[in-house]
């Protein structure tokens, strides 16, 4: 009986053991040879920080004189919801002369919480129920050569 015992308790502790281990995954920029934060301000242009650091994740939403290179590490264990360990967002912003006149690194504790509103964008006309929008269109629909009289036609005769 001890021996089942501890080879069911073993077998457990095995199974247990796979799920201990988190799982990591890599998103955005992984750099390959030079890093963002490299990169010199007043020294470097956009040509040189293409060459250094590749394309940008993204560029600025308002303005194309920002670049931003993004990534994320994100550990899971088991089957819970993956957390962020570490995140890394650089901010290359190039002067009128294309040359680098700020870096800006931000991490995970920079960010912030964005509220989304609830609110609904109101539609023009009423709201159908289920039975109207299945059974709607029954019996409204015009079927070939069915004489229907309208103003170019006032006899209803194709």
């Amino acid at each position: 009986m001890s021996r089942r015992v501890i080879l069911a308790a073993s077998l457990a502790a095995i199974a247990l053991a796979g799920c201990v281990k988190p799982i990591r995954a890599y998103h955005g920029y992984i750099a390959d040879e030079a890093l963002p934060s490299e990169i010199q301000v007043g020294e470097d242009s956009r040509s040189t920080v293409l060459a250094q650091l590749g394309s940008p994740s993204t560029e600025g939403a308002f303005d194309e004189l920002t670049w931003v290179y993004m990534k994320e590490n994100q550990e899971s264990l088991a089957f819970f919801k993956p957390k962020v360990s570490s995140r890394e967002v650089t901010a290359i912003r190039f002067g009128e002369d294309d040359m680098v006149d700020e870096v800006l690194i931000y991490d995970a504790a920079d960010g912030q919480v964005i509220k989304y509103a609830a609110r609904e964008t109101p539609t023009r006309g009423r709201e159908l129920g289920l039975m109207e929008q299945l059974f709607g269109t029954v019996g409204a629909m015009r079927l070939p050569n069915s004489g229907e009289r309208t103003p170019d036609n006032p006899t209803g005769r194709r």
